[in-house]
């Protein structure tokens, strides 16, 4: 029996830095579109990065994109990377890639949010806040158009970030 406990790895799992790695507000066609109702269409893109830092430890980074256009004209884009190091130890090889590309994120998105928020209404736009975002359902998703890829391509896709 101790020899099976010394086998499997205690799981550990803690958030060692939450910070912006980059960030970006743009209101290109201010002062004019202060001017002028206000109809907006807003999109956004998300995207996250995986990197392998050493032994246990990953920085993960949620870069959010958020473009909001008024007709033709953009009233503004805000881009954040919101990044987070993370110690991940004694997970199985199958649970390590849902937690980085899924949980981590997740985690990061309300500061992400909250830097949007910030910016916008610094930038005189009406308050915006982003809705929540399912990222265990875009894994899952990216995960299945890769497998798709990858059985299209004979079994072999380039390595990319997680997309959504």
């Amino acid at each position: 029996m101790a020899d099976k406990q010394q086998q499997t790895p205690e799981r550990q799992f803690s958030v060692q830095r939450v910070y912006i790695k980059d960030v970006s507000f743009e209101s290109p066609n201010a002062p004019e579109l202060f001017r002028g109702e206000w109809t907006p269409k807003h999109t956004l893109n998300l995207n996250t990065q995986i990197n392998d830092l050493d032994q246990d430890h990953y920085e993960v980074v949620l870069e959010v994109t958020v473009t909001v256009k008024v007709g033709d004209k953009t009233a503004f884009i805000v881009e954040v990377q919101q990044a987070g190091i993370f110690s991940i130890a004694g997970f199985p090889e199958q649970e390590l890639g849902p937690m980085l590309g899924a949980y981590c994120p997740s985690l990061l998105f309300p500061y992400a949010r909250e830097v949007v928020s910030d910016l916008v209404s610094k930038g005189s736009f009406p308050h915006l806040v982003l809705q929540h975002v399912n990222f265990d359902l875009l894994f899952a998703q990216h995960q299945q158009q890769r497998a798709q890829q990858e059985a299209q391509q004979g079994g072999t896709a380039p390595t990319e970030a997680v997309q959504h």
